[in-house]
């Protein structure tokens, strides 16, 4: 156990490091474990104490000798703490290959790496439909790391499924996991426009149903839960204000013959005290003014489309929530030969596919795609070394450039057009 961390994960024995923010021993911030073995006893060690540290943010175990149940026991603890959101388990296969466990809906995790796990075609189909399915989605992971795998063609398939309706992931990489042209021609279409299969559209059906009769329940459900209870009505409160104040005026305008003019002024203090505490008791049950609303009582409209206001906003904010909610409703949807087609994943940004068995076939495959997604979003890097196409091919240079200018991180690209400007100059 240190205060540092090793410039390398290799480690020649069995060991623990430990990172702290500061001199605190609670405030560690990141814990890894190299070639530890983490059995059920050591996991209900971490269930224990891992969820007291609320400072943090990374587990790292690699080589644990995790199995099932561990991996189980590693789940539960990671959703008890706090702030943990980065997680690698590298060099941990799993014969069940239930890694999926850490991608379930309710998964607090930004970043994930299981690089090493020899995860296979059924591995990737449950981590495909943990991704996204036609009614449920992972809406927190950013960053998913499958490298050194045996994902292959079959596998490639799933995570493309998987791809399909998941908007949060950012960062994909697929390095070294042996997909061919079949497999990369299904990531390639799941970046384009594509159709939507027979379960997607009856589950589009179903939203769209569920938004056309949302703004009557809207109205209802909100009217109710923004209606004051205890408040009286505006007209009960206009007459209690009139009558407050005609019976001051009345005190003040008829006074008795033999009362005294310091007794007439002391009645006249009296009423207006009077009718300033029922002026405040009014404004005080009031909702806050709208910006044609007065804090006086005599106007009580305002309060009332006030009331209207907020809830067609609310009404408006639950429609645009199933919308971001749900790829399947938004914009761009086009009816073609008798298909829905979708505009395609444009949330991924990152995808790296070097390493693998991709042919001159499959570039000829992502250029469309990548045309496609053009202002709109979508990748803004795209890996393809180390494939089994010449690296002079046409289609490899057409990719690497419409990639250059889209990379946030290529100068050259960037500064292309300045200096073309000060040529043409």
């Amino acid at each position: 156990m240190g205060a540092g961390l090793a410039t390398t994960t290799w480690c020649p024995k069995p060991c623990l490091v430990v990172e702290l923010e500061n001199e605190d021993p609670c405030s560690v911030k990141e814990v890894r474990i190299f070639g530890w073995k983490v059995d059920e006893l050591k996991a209900r060690v971490l269930k224990k104490t891992l969820p007291s540290l609320s400072h943090l943010q990374n587990l790292h175990l690699w080589r644990a000798g995790l199995t099932e149940q561990s991996l189980i026991s590693i789940r539960n603890t990671i959703s008890l703490c706090s702030n943990l959101r980065n997680v690698v388990l590298e060099g941990n296969p799993i014969p069940e290959q239930s890694y999926h466990l850490l991608l379930s809906e309710d998964s607090v995790l930004t970043h994930l790496s299981l690089r090493n796990n020899r995860i296979g075609e059924e591995g990737a189909r449950l981590i495909g439909s943990a991704l996204s399915t036609s009614n449920s989605a992972n809406k927190t992971l950013f960053h998913l790391n499958l490298a050194f795998n045996s994902i292959g063609d079959a596998g490639a398939v799933h995570i493309a499924q998987g791809l399909r309706l998941n908007r949060s992931l950012l960062c994909l990489s697929l390095a070294n996991n042996q997909i061919g042209d079949s497999g990369a021609a299904r990531l390639a279409e799941v970046l384009g426009p594509f159709a939507l299969s027979h379960e997607e559209i009856v589950e589009r059906r179903k939203l769209l149903l569920t938004r056309d009769q949302s703004p009557s329940q809207a109205v209802s459900a909100d009217s109710k839960c923004d209606r004051p209870l205890s408040i009286p009505s505006s007209s009960s409160l206009e007459r209690n204000v009139s009558k407050g104040t005609k019976s001051a005026s009345r005190k003040k305008d008829t006074p008795k013959k033999d009362e005294k003019p310091a007794a007439n002024q002391a009645g006249a203090a009296a009423g207006k005290k009077e009718e300033l505490k029922l002026s405040k008791k009014v404004s005080d049950t009031k909702v806050p003014k709208g910006k044609g609303g007065k804090a006086g009582g005599k106007e009580k409209r305002p309060f009332v489309s006030d009331q209207e206001d907020k809830s067609n906003g609310t009404q408006n904010k639950s429609a645009e929530l199933v919308e971001i909610v749900s790829p399947l409703l938004e914009a761009g949807v086009q009816h073609a030969g008798g298909q829905v087609i979708l505009p395609g994943n444009t949330a991924l940004t990152s995808l790296n596919l070097a390493g693998n068995r991709l042919t001159e076939k499959s570039l000829l495959l992502f250029l469309p795609s990548l045309v496609a997604q053009g202002e709109a979003g979508g990748l803004l890097r795209l890996c393809l070394n180390r494939n089994r196409f010449p690296q002079d091919c046409e289609a490899f240079h057409k990719i690497q450039e419409i990639m250059s200018h889209r990379d946030p991180l290529n100068k050259t690209a960037i500064s292309q057009p300045e200096e073309d400007q000060g040529q043409a100059a």
